[in-house]
């Protein structure tokens, strides 16, 4: 917009575009939604937060630490997801700035995952909800609950690494790829929901949520869209985590993650569990 012109007439319904600050959005969206809680996310909207995300990716870094929650993840997701950013120029950037392989080349192959999920939708449609297989956990689909639990949702579960994970979801409408995974597969492994409504809950806070990328990689977990559902252990936790989270822990002496794959396996589900690569 050039200076000078002047914003479009807002339609009925219309939030007003322009504010003198985010103070002012967050007094304006609360006196709309008076029933809702928290603060606005500290995630900055706009063309010239993502320009300055996109310059900041650093293709190496991110192949090599993507994994840890403390990695240099790009946190590109909420202006791809809502087109501030296409997928072509994030795929462009990388490419110019790739000067080792094939750790920089990853982050161009996740940005093919994204794509691929978003063309899948467009074939399946409304189908993205449903079970794309059968679950491989040796337990049938009516035995998952329908609805997630309060404690779930609340972050009230005493589990510090689950509980702080529900807040940084309700709080920023944001998560790292790995707590995302973990806490997937505590929902519907652990406490045996169904991924439908882990889904809806994910969707219900992620600024960068869309049912292409959030239902498939619910399902891929639960294993209606993989060979094998995916767990983790406390190990796991600890590992790319930093130990952050198990320390200080209430349910650390009872901790439901410490054991190895082939306990969790027999633990939770109703097959053979799967052999491992040592």
């Amino acid at each position: 917009m050039q200076s000078g012109d002047s914003l479009p007439e807002l339609a009925p319904g219309d939030l007003p575009r322009q504010f003198t600050s985010r103070a002012a959005l967050q007094q304006h969206l609360q006196q709309l939604f008076p029933s809702a809680s928290g603060a606005l996310s500290p995630i900055v909207g706009g063309w010239a937060a993502a320009q300055e995300r996109l310059a900041a990716v650093d293709p190496g870094a991110y192949g090599r630490s993507r994994n840890h929650l403390a990695g240099a993840v790009t946190h590109l997701s909420p202006y791809i997801r809502h087109g501030v950013l296409g997928l072509a120029a994030v795929r462009d950037a990388v490419l110019g700035r790739i000067t080792r392989r094939p750790e920089g080349e990853k982050l161009v192959n996740e940005l093919g995952w994204r794509d691929y999920w978003q063309r899948l939708w467009g074939q399946l449609g409304d189908g993205i909800w449903d079970d794309q297989e059968p679950l491989k956990t040796g337990h049938p689909a009516s035995s998952y609950a329908s609805e997630l639990p309060a404690d779930i949702a609340g972050g009230s579960t005493g589990l510090a690494c689950m509980d702080a994970f529900a807040a940084e979801l309700r709080a920023t409408g944001w998560l790292h790829n790995h707590a995302r995974m973990w806490l997937a597969a505590y929902v519907v492994h652990w406490r045996r929901v169904r991924w439908q409504a882990g889904a809806r809950w994910f969707l219900q806070h992620l600024l960068d949520g869309d049912p292409a990328s959030n239902n498939l990689s619910w399902q891929w977990v639960a294993s209606s869209f993989s060979h094998k559902p995916y767990l983790f252990n406390r190990a796991n936790l600890e590992r790319f985590g930093a130990g952050h989270h198990c320390q200080g822990c209430p349910a650390a002496r009872r901790c439901p993650f410490d054991a190895s794959y082939e306990a969790l396996e027999q633990r939770l589900f109703a097959v053979t569990p799967t052999p491992r690569r040592r």
